[in-house]
């Protein structure tokens, strides 16, 4: 579905107590400057304050999809959290944001960045997963639900 190491349990938060969509946008750029030494958690959240500038990444049902393309980035990277609570975040429908999953691509990675964009927005429509991930109790188990997730059309 996704590159093996696109996600990996380092950059996976469970039941984390945030309360805005700037502390929400934060973590996840720790998160994901993690993976990367030449990435620290400052660029990383410009990138994405960046994006979101030209429009909010919420998706609705409390989901967002925070993204950007960054230079130094040679492979994407992904980064996922699970709120305790939903933070306001300009989604569309106005539902408090509690899961987000941000990624990182290549700034040449256009095509394959709107093929993952929409794989992901595929997978967090699936109310099924979006209720595992809302339940489930660990980091380990919502990278196990991310990474067990299969599209309906890819199942026949």
């Amino acid at each position: 579905m996704f590159p093996t190491d696109l996600l990996v349990a380092r950059r996976v938060g469970c039941g984390l107590r945030l309360t805005s969509k700037k502390r929400l946008l934060e973590t996840l750029a720790e998160l994901l400057a993690s993976a990367d030494t030449r990435l620290t958690p400052e660029v990383v959240f410009d990138h994405l304050i960046e994006r979101e500038r030209l429009g909010s990444t919420g998706l609705g049902h409390g989901i967002a999809l925070p993204h950007a393309r960054i230079p130094t980035v040679t492979e994407s990277i992904g980064a996922f959290v699970q709120l305790s609570d939903g933070v306001d975040y300009d989604a569309i429908d106005n539902i408090p944001v509690d899961l987000a999953f941000a990624l990182l691509v290549p700034k040449d990675a256009n095509e394959m960045h709107l093929q993952m964009l929409s794989r992901l927005a595929t997978m967090f429509s699936d109310p099924g997963l979006r209720a595992d991930l809302r339940d489930a109790p660990s980091s380990g188990a919502l990278l196990d639900s991310l990474q067990g997730w299969q599209c309906p059309s890819d199942k026949a």
